[in-house]
């Protein structure tokens, strides 16, 4: 395997200055490392998550690794449209001009809850707050002639498919593996119909694989929980025609970064999208039900319809 970037050796020679990104989840692992590294490009970094204070600390941490950085806090709350709302309102405050939009904040593998708007809790997350939020701020995207959309999902989306007769999860016994790949499914097609729609207003979109990353997103994974999820790698992998054994090789978080960043500043992107990236790249390692234009066009409606939109 070839040595691995890091997100600050992706920003190297990247100037941003006058530009603004907004990071989602930017309080901890691969949001932080992505907020320190366009901070070096001389963007404006505006950080979006739930815990205040943690967020006050990425702040500061990003202040002594990049004097003269700047930076902007704002509350948000994924699981909560309410909060997503607010939370748009802010942004659009600081940033009337928004060139980056990450949408990095995400759970795995949780316990089945859902959140204040009766969504199942990881769909809810990683797609339905994320989508809203996508739209709100779908203005200021436009008004920069060149913005760029990075959707945070995962090759974990050939674990799970979206049901739309039952993408909550009012009908069927949870099963959080597919649950989780349900959601990340959910990620590429927001990514892939984000571009059909806007890529005529200069916001182009992709969708990121980071790799595997080690990260407090495992927090909720017992040892039985890494066995089953080896055994599904490996099982899927057959299944697309692969050779995986279900080793997960894992990444430090300044290394699973790079792709998210890579996605946000890369030259080799200008004028594409519609993408799905990882290992700072295209990838065709796409499951089929993850990348079907129509599927994309009509999980749009059906999360427009969700969210209230």
């Amino acid at each position: 395997m070839t040595e691995r970037r890091t997100a600050c050796e992706i920003v190297e020679g990247i100037d941003l200055s006058g530009k603004v990104c907004v990071i989602t989840g930017a309080s901890a692992g691969l949001g932080r490392q992505s907020a320190r590294a366009l901070a070096a490009t001389g963007a404006h970094v505006v950080l979006a998550a739930r815990n205040h204070e943690a967020t006050a600390e990425v702040a500061q941490w990003i202040a002594d690794e990049v004097p003269g950085a700047r930076t902007s806090k704002v509350v948000l709350d994924l699981t909560s449209l309410s909060s997503v709302r607010a939370a748009a309102v802010a942004i659009a405050d600081i940033a009337p001009v928004i060139h980056v939009l990450m949408n990095n904040a995400g759970v795995m593998f949780t316990p089945f809850e859902r959140t204040a708007d009766g969504f199942e809790n990881q769909i809810g997350t990683n797609h339905f707050g994320h989508f809203e939020l996508t739209r709100l701020l779908t203005r200021q995207l436009a008004a920069a002639q060149g913005a760029r959309l990075v959707v945070l999902s995962s090759g974990g989306h050939i674990m799970g498919d979206v049901d739309f007769d039952d993408p909550n999860w009012e009908r069927r016994e949870y099963d959080k593996f597919v649950a989780y790949g349900a959601s990340k499914t959910a990620n590429i097609l927001h990514a892939k119909e984000a571009d059909r729609r806007l890529r005529g207003e200069g916001v182009r979109a992709f969708a990121v694989h980071p790799g595997t990353v080690a990260t407090s997103l495992a927090r909720y994974m017992s040892r039985e929980d890494f066995s089953n999820l080896r055994k599904l790698v490996a099982a899927n992998s057959a299944a697309h025609g692969g050779q995986s054994d279900g080793h997960l090789d894992l990444l430090m978080p300044d290394q699973g970064a790079a792709t998210q960043v890579w996605a946000a500043v890369s030259p080799e992107l200008e004028g594409r999208g519609g993408l799905y990236l990882e290992d700072c790249r295209v990838s065709d390692a796409v499951a089929p039900h993850a990348c079907d234009e129509q599927r994309a066009v009509d999980f749009w409606a059906l999360s427009e319809t969700l969210c209230g939109s």
